[in-house]
């Protein structure tokens, strides 16, 4: 690990409180992964966070805080008790004028017309392997991309830019590093085994910044996200095919 002071401008802030709030780097297993649920009360196991217990108990992550007084940066314990939701809050029902009952599913996604458009910045892997946990615009789903792989394998800078972050103090996220690109772009790699750069470091695209490991997670995986201007947006839609190189 390498230390040094951090000095995060508003732009890194926010992208930090995002990530606290999404708490969307896990792992997607659920069943025997998860602490114990017994009717509207979950206990909390290691390695929890509000996105998994979110996946197993059917309670979004807002409600979850909400009903057991939560706050940034959304801090839980071990053997801590939560409160749940009896069924999915995502659906709700209303009355129709015929008297029947409609399910509805309010949406969360981020409109793409606010996206910048494809090609307007080259990236490249950030590590070979299949995606496991695609991108989601559901509330408190994925904002990035899980790829599996194997402990120690090398883990590359999507593009060129200044490393902003490197360290383990965001909960969930391991050993994590953030790279700013220009004024607009920041990329995330997160759940790293050994970490290869210093803050304030200059990288180029395509360079080796850490292996691959799980920290903050229960599996060997890299959580990596692209954001635009602090919004999470789909690296699958800006990354070429894997195996092949950019075409910009």
């Amino acid at each position: 690990m390498f230390a040094g002071s951090l000095k995060i401008n508003p732009l890194i802030a926010i992208f930090c409180l995002t990530l606290a709030l999404l708490l969307a780097g896990c792992s997607g297993s659920k069943s025997s992964d998860t602490g114990s649920y017994s009717g509207s009360v979950y206990t909390v196991k290691r390695g929890d966070t509000l996105y998994r217990i979110s996946r197993a108990t059917g309670t979004s992550v807002k409600d979850l805080a909400r009903l057991n007084s939560i706050s940034p940066p959304y801090t839980i314990e071990v053997g801590q008790k939560l409160r749940v939701n009896s069924s999915s809050s995502a659906t709700k029902k209303s009355s129709s004028k015929s008297g029947k009952t409609a399910a509805v599913t309010p949406s969360y996604a981020v409109p793409k017309s606010s996206w910048p458009p494809v090609g307007q910045r080259c990236w490249v892997w950030p590590a070979s392997g299949k995606v496991v946990v695609p991108y989601s615009t559901a509330e408190g789903g994925n904002k990035g991309i899980d790829i599996a792989g194997t402990r120690g394998s090398p883990v590359y800078a999507s593009g060129a830019g200044k490393v902003v972050y490197v360290g383990d103090q965001l909960r969930g996220y391991g050993n994590l590093i953030m790279i700013k690109h220009g004024e607009d772009y920041i990329t995330a790699y997160a759940h790293n085994d050994s970490l290869l750069v210093n803050n304030g470091q200059n990288v180029k695209a395509g360079q080796k910044i850490a292996t691959m490991g799980s920290t903050g997670a229960s599996s060997v995986a890299l959580h990596f996200q692209i954001r635009y201007r602090a919004t999470a947006i789909d690296p699958q839609r800006y990354l070429p095919a894997q195996g092949s190189k950019p075409k910009c």
